[in-house]
């Protein structure tokens, strides 16, 4: 009870310890940069996030010009999900595009312009694509990907690029000049059927594989890969990845990429571009960011209160409770949070600082499922004595 002054009688008031709610925000949030030459200018400014809340219906205005149309509707093929579309000013030739795509931080133009998502729409985009414009030749670092991993780490989000889509020695020095661990490569292009042109026509597979990981984390949860899930809409690939050797080879090195084994076109590798083993696949890194993210934005409720035997119990006990949650969700294999007295001296807690400690580990996905068969002729002794049986 606060009020501590002189009063004669009862008094009663609500006590606000309790713990906090440690709550995920939504992690099926696609963002779409490209461009739309003869989009709604006013529906669609330019360098400024719109929010597409998961039907085509939201889309009217976008336009049939360039890239934006055909990477929403790579998306909604797979989920309605929310989708943040962010339109850029088409250059004069590619090279000029891709200018206004690495855009400036200082404007929050181009990829930095993802950015303004929250502020202006109060929701981050986590599944980033671009796609048409994050290919390369393996030689140099394509700009707009590299300009782009600053703003991913900045985001906690993840982003696909598309490889070269030529051969596997390209896409693997595509790979190489790429170190991030929010990156996901994917070679080759998809083949989806246009009805204008009434045939197949070849297309980046990156805003699919985010569509596909937005029905993931909408279906499973964000902890499961994308790797092994079914890509609607298609109808081929630009160049056929066998299961196997082949599939290997790209896997192995951090390129994901698609493949059929008689049931239909499905997603394949969970690598990102990292040579960190320990960060090394996405739903991992994913996982360890949005607990992070929950976990710190929840605790803000405790800013600036007087420090407590309470309140400390209340912060031990809130963040202990989120990972029995994340446990039994399956999000996470363990977790605990906890006060370390060494890191808690009386000078740094006086000065208006406390450290908790916390742990946890995200499942790994079974990349590797290995069997080891035996031959085993004793059950040549079933046989007979079955057959013996069957004879009297």
């Amino acid at each position: 009870m606060a009020d501590l002054s002189y009063h004669h009688g009862t008094r009663l008031s609500e006590s606000n310890e309790t713990p906090v709610l440690v709550q995920v925000e939504q992690t099926a949030v696609v963002g779409l940069l490209g461009t739309a030459p003869d989009a709604d200018p006013l529906k669609f400014p330019l360098n400024t996030p719109v929010l597409l809340k998961g039907t085509p219906a939201d889309a009217v205005g976008i336009g049939d010009a360039g890239t934006l149309k055909d990477a929403i509707d790579d998306v909604f093929d797979q989920i309605g999900a929310y989708t943040v579309v962010i339109r850029v000013e088409e250059g004069l030739d590619l090279a000029a595009t891709m200018s206004n795509l690495v855009g400036d931080a200082t404007a929050r133009t181009g990829v930095h312009a993802l950015l303004k998502s929250e502020p202006m729409l109060g929701i981050k985009p986590r599944l980033i694509a671009a796609p048409g414009f994050t290919s390369g030749d393996g030689v140099t670092a394509n700009p707009v990907v590299a300009e782009l991993i600053g703003v991913l780490d900045k985001l906690n989000a993840k982003a696909y690029v598309d490889g070269p889509d030529t051969t596997d020695a390209a896409a693997l020095a595509y790979r190489a000049l790429i170190n991030s661990q929010r990156v996901e490569v994917i070679d080759p292009k998809v083949l989806v059927y246009d009805t204008t042109l009434n045939a197949a026509v070849a297309r980046p597979a990156s805003a699919r594989f985010a569509g596909v990981q937005a029905r993931v984390d909408k279906t499973l949860g964000f902890w499961h890969s994308a790797s092994n899930k079914a890509i609607n809409g298609i109808v081929g690939v630009t160049r056929p990845i066998t299961y196997g050797e082949h599939s290997n080879y790209l896997n192995e090195n951090h390129v994901s990429t698609i493949i059929n084994t008689g049931s239909g076109f499905i997603t394949w590798g969970s690598r990102s571009a990292t040579d960190d083993d320990l960060w090394v696949f996405s739903s991992v890194r994913r996982t360890a960011d949005f607990i992070n993210e929950a976990i710190e934005k929840a605790y803000m409720e405790f800013v600036d209160k007087p420090f407590s035997a309470a309140n400390v119990k209340l912060m031990i006990e809130s963040g202990n409770a989120a990972m029995r949650t994340f446990i039994a969700e399956g999000a996470i294999i363990g977790g605990k949070v906890w006060l370390a007295q060494d890191l808690n001296d009386p000078i740094q807690m006086a000065s208006g600082r406390i450290t908790l400690s916390l742990d946890f580990e995200p499942p790994a996905p079974m990349e590797d499922i290995r069997f080891i068969a035996h031959r085993n002729i004793e059950y040549y002794l079933e046989l007979t004595k079955q057959a013996l049986q069957a004879a009297a």
